[in-house]
C-alpha cells in the first residue's frame, strides 16, 4: 500500500469534494480516499499492485477537476489571490454603472434621456448587456465549471450560479426581442443587473474567502520559515565552508556561531551553550547543552560556539517531522465532517429540484413568468453548501496550526475529536508525573557486602539495561570514581529485573519478585523495603550467587507541574489513573502527593494495554500519557495516545497526540484545544445547516406568501458569499487559544 497526497484542482464546494471522493473510491485497490476542501488536496490510499498514479489522476480528471502535481510556492499563491482580486475589481468596475443604469432611475438619479426605459427602452437594454459581458467574461470559470459540473453527473456550486445566472440573462434577452417587436413593457423584465451584481459579489466572497484561508495556514508558514538556508561545514582540510543546508549530509561537522540557526539534527561534539527551542516545544527559556547533547535543527544557538556531527538531514530532521505531521493532520477529515460530506453530494441537485419545483408552484398559483424567474434565480444563488464544506475543515487546520505553536502536535481530525470526549486520563508515573530521573538515596548491606561492592557489581549488571533505575546506580557509581566491571549471560527479566555474571557471580538484581522467583531468602529485610516503599522509595534488590546482599532505595521527584495538571483534569470532570511497574506503596505515595485516588501499581509492561483495555470495557473513553517503549502498546490501545517529546521513538509513533514539552500539564491543554475546536466545528456547522435551511424557504417567496417582500437574487448571492466567510472568520477565533502553565507556581 502506498499513501499520496494530491493537489486538486477546480473545486469551489463541498459537493466537489464529494464527486472527487467517488470518482477515485471506485477504483478497484483504493483503500481510503479523502479530500480536505480547505486544503485542496486529495490523501489516497491504494495498492501498488492494483493501480498506478496515473489511474487516480484520471479518475479525478474524468470527474471534472484536475490535478496539480507541483506544489505551488507561497509566491505564486500570492499571485493567484491578487488575481481573483483583480478579477473582482474588473467586476465591480462594470457593475456600478450597470446598477446604476438599470436602478438609478427608480430612486430618483440622473440617467441621460438616451438611454432612458421611457425614452428607449431599446438602447437602455442593450447598453445593460454591453456593461455585464465583460463582468461574465471574468466569472467565466462558473460557466466552465459549472455546465461540465452537470454532464459529468456531480453538480457543484458553480452549477447553481452558472444555472441561475444563465436563466436570468437568457430571460433577459428574450425581454430585449419584445421590445425590439414593439412590446415597450418588456423593459421591465430584465434582470441583466442582477446577473452582474450575483457575478460580482460571489467574486468578492471568494477573494475573501481565499484571504482568510491562507491565514488559515500560518502556523505551517511559520515552520516554514524557520529553516535556514546554509550552514556553516568544516571541510576535509579543516577550513569553515558555507554551503546551502540542502547540502549538508550525515557525518559532516557543523560549526554554530552565537546567534545563528542550528541548520540540521546533530550531536554536540565540541563546546557548550544554550539553545532556543522555542520553535518545537513552545518552552522561551534556553536550553543548556555540552558535548553529547542533541541538537535540533531550526533551533537558535544563545551564547556559545559549538562543533556538531550531522545526524539528520533534509526531510528526516525533526523540524521536517513536525512540518509533514502539522500538514496531514490539516489534510485528515474529523468524523464529524462525514455528515457534512454527505449532505453536500445530495445537496445541489436537491436545491435545483427545489428552485424548478418552487417556479412551478409560483406560476400555477396564477404569477407570471417573470415572478417565476425570480424565485428560480434567488433559490439556486442563496443556496451553495460552501459553508458546509467548510466548517470542519478551517477549524482543524487553526486548531491543529494553534497546538503546534505550543508544542502539541495532534496527528489529525479523529484524534482532535476524540480527544475531547475523554473522561479518563492514564498517567505514567515514571517520566511524565515524575522527572524520569531517579537517584539513589539510601543503600542497605547485608551479609558482610560492603557498599561499595554492591554498587561496583550492581552498575556493572545495570549497564545492560535501559531502564531509568539502572541509570540512577549508574550514577552513583560514577559520583563515587567505582571502575565497572564486565558482564556476561545477559538476560532482562521483563517487569522484574535482571540475571547476568559479573565477575564470575551471579548477580540478580530487580524488584522483590525476583528475588521470591528464585528463592532466596529475603523475610528478615522485607520490613526494610516497606520503609523505603512507604516514603515514596522504590526498593531495588541485589543477589549475588543467591544470596542477599542489599537494597538500594531509588527516588524519582515529582515534575512540579504535576500536582496542577491533575487537579485541571479533575476540574474539567476526569478521572485521573497512575499507572506504574512500582510496588503498590510506592505507587500510592507518589499518587497521594499529586492527588491521584486510582492506582494501578505492579503493573508489567505487557499488561499495561489490557488495563486500558479493562477501563474501555467499562464504557469509558480514555487517554494513555506515557513515554517509554514499554508504553506503546497501551498508548496504541487507547482511545487517544498520548506521548510526551521527549520519550522514545517508538512511543511517539504509536500516540495521536505528542507533546514536544516535558510537561504534562500539556496533557490538559491537548483536551483544552480539542473542547474549543470541536466547539467552533459544531458552530460552524449550526450556522452553515441554519443558514440553507431558512434561505431556501425565504428564497422560494414563503415570506412573500404572508405578505412580507420577496427575495433579490442580489441579496441572495451576497448572503452565499459572506456565509463562507463567516465560517472562516469563526475558526480563525481559534487562534486566540492560549494554554495554561504551571510556571512559578509553588506545588
Amino acid at each position: 500500500m502506498e499513501e499520496k497526497s494530491l493537489k486538486i484542482t477546480g473545486m469551489t464546494c463541498s459537493a466537489c469534494v464529494r464527486a472527487v471522493e467517488r470518482a477515485v473510491s471506485k477504483l478497484d485497490g483504493i483503500e481510503s480516499a479523502t479530500v480536505n476542501f480547505a486544503t485542496e488536496k486529495l490523501n489516497v490510499i491504494y495498492s501498488t499492485e492494483k493501480l498506478e498514479l496515473n489511474d487516480i489522476i484520471n479518475a479525478v480528471t474524468n470527474a471534472g477537476y484536475g490535478v496539480d502535481l507541483q506544489e505551488k510556492k507561497e509566491t505564486e499563491k500570492t499571485n493567484k489571490n491578487n488575481s481573483e482580486f483583480l478579477k473582482f475589481i474588473i467586476a465591480l468596475g462594470f457593475t456600478i454603472p450597470l446598477f446604476y443604469i438599470s436602478m438609478g432611475y427608480m430612486i430618483g438619479l440622473p440617467v441621460p434621456n438616451f438611454i432612458s426605459p421611457d425614452e428607449n427602452p431599446l438602447l437602455y437594454a442593450l447598453t445593460q448587456v454591453i456593461l455585464v459581458i465583460p463582468v461574465i467574461i471574468v466569472g467565466y470559470k462558473f460557466y466552465t465549471i459549472g455546465f461540465r459540473a452537470i454532464f459529468k453527473g456531480s453538480p457543484n456550486m458553480d452549477t447553481l450560479i452558472a444555472v441561475g445566472t444563465s436563466a436570468a440573462f437568457l430571460y433577459s434577452i428574450y425581454s430585449i426581442y419584445e421590445i425590439y417587436t414593439g412590446n415597450s413593457h418588456a423593459v421591465h423584465n430584465l434582470y441583466i443587473e442582477s446577473v452582474g451584481m450575483i457575478i460580482t459579489l460571489i467574486l468578492l466572497g471568494k477573494t475573501l474567502e481565499a484571504r482568510s484561508k491562507a491565514k488559515t495556514n500560518d502556523a505551517i508558514k511559520k515552520l516554514m520559515g524557520l529553516v535556514p538556508k546554509t550552514a556553516l561545514v568544516i571541510d576535509e582540510n579543516g577550513n569553515e565552508r558555507e554551503i546551502p543546508v540542502d547540502d549538508v549530509t550525515v557525518g559532516d561537522i557543523i560549526v554554530v556561531k552565537p546567534g545563528s540557526k542550528i541548520p540540521v539534527d546533530g550531536i554536540i561534539i565540541d563546546g557548550k551553550t544554550s539553545v532556543d527551542e522555542s520553535m518545537l516545544t513552545g518552552e522561551s527559556m534556553p536550553v543548556s547543552k555540552k558535548v553529547g547533547d542533541k541538537l535540533t535543527g531550526a533551533s537558535i544557538n544563545k551564547n556559545g560556539t559549538v562543533k556538531f556531527k550531522a545526524e539528520k538531514v533534509g526531510k528526516d530532521t525533526a523540524l521536517a517531522g513536525i512540518i509533514k505531521l502539522v500538514e496531514e493532520a490539516q489534510g485528515s477529515k474529523a468524523p464529524i465532517a462525514k455528515l457534512a460530506d454527505v449532505v453536500s453530494g445530495y445537496f445541489v441537485p436537491i436545491v435545483v429540484l427545489i428552485a424548478l419545483i418552487a417556479s412551478i408552484i409560483w406560476h400555477l398559483s396564477g404569477e407570471n413568468f417573470e415572478f417565476c424567474i425570480k424565485i428560480f434565480v434567488s433559490v439556486m444563488t442563496i443556496a451553495c453548501p460552501c459553508a458546509l464544506g467548510l466548517a470542519t475543515p478551517t477549524a482543524i487546520i487553526v486548531g491543529t496550526g494553534k497546538g503546534a505553536e505550543y508544542g502539541i502536535l495532534i496527528k489529525g481530525g479523529s484524534a482532535l475529536e476524540a480527544a475531547y470526549k475523554i473522561n479518563t486520563v492514564i498517567l505514567d508515573k515514571t517520566g511524565t508525573i515524575t522527572e524520569g530521573k531517579p537517584v539513589v538515596t539510601d543503600i542497605l548491606c547485608f551479609n558482610n557486602y560492603k557498599e561499595e561492592t554492591l554498587i561496583q557489581y550492581a552498575a556493572s549488571a545495570e549497564k545492560g539495561s535501559e531502564h531509568p533505575l539502572a541509570e540512577a546506580i549508574i550514577k552513583k557509581a560514577k559520583s563515587k570514581n567505582i571502575n565497572l566491571l564486565e558482564f556476561s549471560d545477559f538476560n532482562a527479566i521483563s517487569g522484574h529485573g535482571l540475571e547476568c555474571v559479573v565477575d564470575n557471580h551471579k548477580i540478580l538484581i530487580g524488584n522483590k519478585n525476583i528475588i521470591i522467583k528464585n528463592n532466596i531468602k529475603s523475610e528478615y529485610f522485607i520490613d526494610e523495603a516497606n520503609i523505603f516503599a512507604q516514603s515514596g522509595k522504590t526498593p531495588i534488590f541485589i543477589s549475588i550467587d543467591n544470596t542477599l546482599a542489599g537494597i538500594f532505595a531509588i527516588a524519582d521527584i515529582l515534575k512540579k507541574e504535576s500536582v496542577f495538571a491533575v487537579s485541571k483534569l479533575k476540574e474539567m470532570g476526569i478521572d485521573v489513573y497512575m499507572i506504574t511497574g512500582d510496588n503498590k506503596k510506592t505507587a500510592e505515595f507518589v499518587a497521594k502527593q499529586v492527588g491521584i485516588s486510582n492506582v494501578l501499581a505492579e503493573v508489567l509492561p505487557k499488561d499495561k494495554a489490557v488495563e486500558v483495555e479493562k477501563l474501555r470495557k467499562k464504557g469509558k473513553i480514555v487517554a494513555m500519557v506515557g513515554d517509554g517503549i514499554n508504553d506503546a502498546p497501551a498508548l496504541a490501545k487507547a482511545d487517544i495516545g498520548i506521548a510526551i517529546g521527549s520519550g522514545t521513538d517508538v512511543a511517539v509513533e504509536s500516540a495521536d497526540i505528542v507533546l514536544m514539552k516535558d510537561e504534562v500539564t500539556d496533557v490538559v491543554n491537548a483536551i483544552l484545544l480539542s473542547k474549543k475546536t470541536m466547539k467552533n466545528i459544531k458552530e460552524n456547522l449550526f450556522w452553515a445547516f441554519f443558514y440553507n435551511t431558512l434561505g431556501i424557504p425565504i428564497a422560494c417567496g414563503i415570506l412573500y406568501l404572508f405578505g412580507g417582500p420577496l427575495l433579490n437574487p442580489m441579496i441572495g448571492a451576497a448572503a452565499m458569499s459572506f456565509s463562507s466567510v463567516s465560517v472562516i472568520s469563526n475558526a480563525l477565533r481559534l487562534r486566540k487559544f492560549t494554554p495554561i502553565s504551571a510556571k512559578n507556581l509553588q506545588v
